[in-house]
């Protein structure tokens, strides 16, 4: 089974006179080398978070997005942060309080070049890159010319919006291997665009265990107590890591890619008489219990018999609501503090987050774009069975950065 998944992330903003000391501060220090490790510190718990807090906002639909790509736009945005702004990002994306932010961005840096150095040697494909667009007619602090010398692109929206919005989106399609296509619909980038911020994830992967492309057949999934729905359901019997937890109230089981870097997770709670198995898993999917998933060791391998659903999904998430539900404070209101980026002020206006996945019998594709802009049951005999004809959430997750790159609720097949 393959698959494949795209995200980005865009910011935009208009800009009034302020000033401040450039980033990063380093006055001579040396960057704590611990700085990677705190990097993700918090990305578990904001990845959770941000699947509670859309699940509140679309409770009956499936949902699928990049927590990962959301983390760096964010990241991005707290880097050109100053003042109380500056202090909501961080404790929405979990910073420990006490961490610099010269030791973050050394932290981004290293992650950034591990990530272009592993990847021509994986067996599986993962890019993830950040673009800062600036209008090229505000000036920009020399220090974040020097110190994001790849992320940063002035562009002319003032003299072609238009141009400018093709040109960004040109690039999310490009990174994304062309899954994540028309990111910034007409008309959201006009003259008065000072700002744009982007985050685009790419990830495909090969199954360590393949299924059996002459084994998928239509079956029914139970989309509900009173509705099913045909699906081409694949089947493959292998040695698999496997557990049931009381805690989450659900079946659980890891799916590796090839290399056992990244695997997907698959959450599948019982299929009773009501529709509220999903929201009881989900409720009790805390930090503490999904550390307990993804901990090695922490599943047992067994015989398991798998039937996964070979799908493909793309949704678009409006995310101010959301990062606001989840305490993101004045980021996209006038009194926004942006002014470590320029010497004017800035204020971002919207969010958007787009993300596609791709699931079959050789593995998985999946791509995600996030942008933010302004302008104005009991254990089971072995062989275990593991049948996923109804609702259940899943994972995508890098055991070598402890993150979670892609997550959703699959509740129906399109």
């Amino acid at each position: 089974m393959k698959l494949q998944i795209f995200s980005a992330m865009l910011l935009m903003a208009l800009f009034h006179h302020t000033k401040q000391q450039c980033f990063p501060p380093y006055d001579g220090q040396q960057p704590n080398p611990a700085g990677h490790n705190i990097l993700y510190s918090g990305q578990q718990e904001f990845s959770l978070a941000l699947l509670n807090a859309i699940n509140r906002i679309m409770p009956k639909e499936n949902l699928f997005f990049s927590p990962y790509s959301t983390y760096h736009a964010l990241l991005i945005a707290y880097f050109m942060a100053g003042g109380q702004t500056e202090n909501y990002l961080k404790k929405v994306l979990r910073f420990d309080q006490n961490q610099q932010k010269y030791d973050l961005y050394a932290a981004y840096k290293l992650d950034k070049f591990l990530t272009q150095h592993t990847a021509g040697n994986a067996p599986y494909e993962f890019t993830s890159a950040n673009k800062i667009y600036v209008a090229d007619d505000v000036a920009v602090r020399q220090c974040v010319s020097h110190d994001f010398p790849q992320e940063l692109e002035l562009y002319p929206f003032k003299k072609d919006a238009e141009g400018s919005r093709i040109s960004i989106n040109n690039w999310v399609e490009n990174t994304t291997h062309h899954m994540i296509k028309d990111l910034l619909p007409p008309g959201s980038i006009d003259p008065s665009t000072t700002l744009v911020l982007v985050n685009a994830a790419y990830f495909k992967g090969i199954w360590e265990n393949k299924f059996n492309p002459n084994l998928t057949k239509p079956e029914i999934f139970y989309v509900s107590p009173t509705k099913q729905i045909m699906v081409d359901m694949m089947h493959v019997e292998g040695t698999f890591r496997h557990e049931i937890s009381e805690a989450l109230g659900a079946h659980i089981l890891e799916l590796p890619y090839k290399g056992d870097n990244i695997s997907m997770y698959i959450l599948l709670p019982p299929f009773s008489n009501t529709e509220d198995s999903i929201e009881s898993t989900l409720k009790q999917l805390n930090l503490q219990n999904f550390r307990k998933i993804v901990d090695r060791g922490s599943l047992v391998s067994r015989t398991v018999q798998v039937a996964l659903p070979k799908f493909s999904l793309e949704t678009t998430i409006e995310l101010v609501p959301v990062l606001e539900e989840m305490g993101i404070g004045d980021l996209f209101k006038e009194s926004a503090d942006l002014s470590a980026l320029l010497d004017e002020k800035a204020s971002l206006g919207q969010a958007l987050h787009k993300a596609r996945i791709q699931v079959n019998e050789d593995g998985t594709k999946a791509a995600a774009a996030t942008v933010l802009f302004s302008f104005r049951s009991s254990r089971p005999a072995e062989p275990a069975q593991f049948i996923c004809n109804h609702p259940f959430i899943y994972f995508i997750y890098d055991k070598l950065r402890d993150s979670i790159l892609f997550g959703g609720v699959f509740r129906r097949p399109y």
